[in-house]
């Protein structure tokens, strides 16, 4: 990105303008690329901890800070600079799951669940892929009508519909 910076100051000193606009093109595309490789990246930790759930029908405390962590990040991230418009919109996040993450999220679940008992083709044949997807998309959903103050409360009492949530509230697991 550096040397970009240095050719769009050098093309807007020469007032080479359309080289320069097609610099900014470029920096925005690289940015925009970097902020859905995040968003990415903690909608992998969020399935796979729902994957957790679903197979070992419990939550940990630390599954929990997972997810609430994930979808925090994932509203921090999502929301772009203007306030009023997201990356990732609310009808795109079951394809974009599909499509990029659900795949990699399983192959790593593997390793977490049960201890790594299962293989990431066992792990994919045990889950209800509608049922995770759904449960994700839920938890995406709170994004959109909670401030990220209100958020933390929201996700937490949402947790407690998951598998085991009645006993991570009450602290029996």
């Amino acid at each position: 990105m550096t040397q970009e910076l240095t050719d769009l100051r050098n093309s807007i000193l020469q007032g080479n303008y359309a080289d320069a606009l097609a610099i900014v093109d470029e920096l925005e595309g690289m940015s925009k690329k970097a902020i859905l490789r995040q968003i990415k990246s903690y909608l992998k930790i969020l399935l796979i901890h729902l994957i957790q759930n679903q197979v070992e029908q419990r939550l940990t405390n630390s599954w929990v800070a997972s997810i609430r962590n994930s979808i925090r990040e994932i509203q921090e991230v999502n929301l772009k600079e203007n306030k009023k418009s997201y990356y990732v919109n609310q009808d795109e996040w079951e394809t974009l799951m599909e499509e990029e993450v659900i795949e990699d999220a399983i192959a790593d679940a593997s390793v977490e669940v049960m201890n790594g008992k299962y293989s990431q083709f066992q792990v994919a044949k045990i889950i209800d892929r509608t049922k995770l997807i759904e449960n994700a998309l839920h938890f995406l959903a709170l994004t959109y009508s909670y401030s990220a103050k209100e958020l933390p409360a929201i996700v937490a009492e949402s947790l407690t519909q998951l598998p085991g949530g009645e006993d991570w509230k009450a602290g029996r697991w």
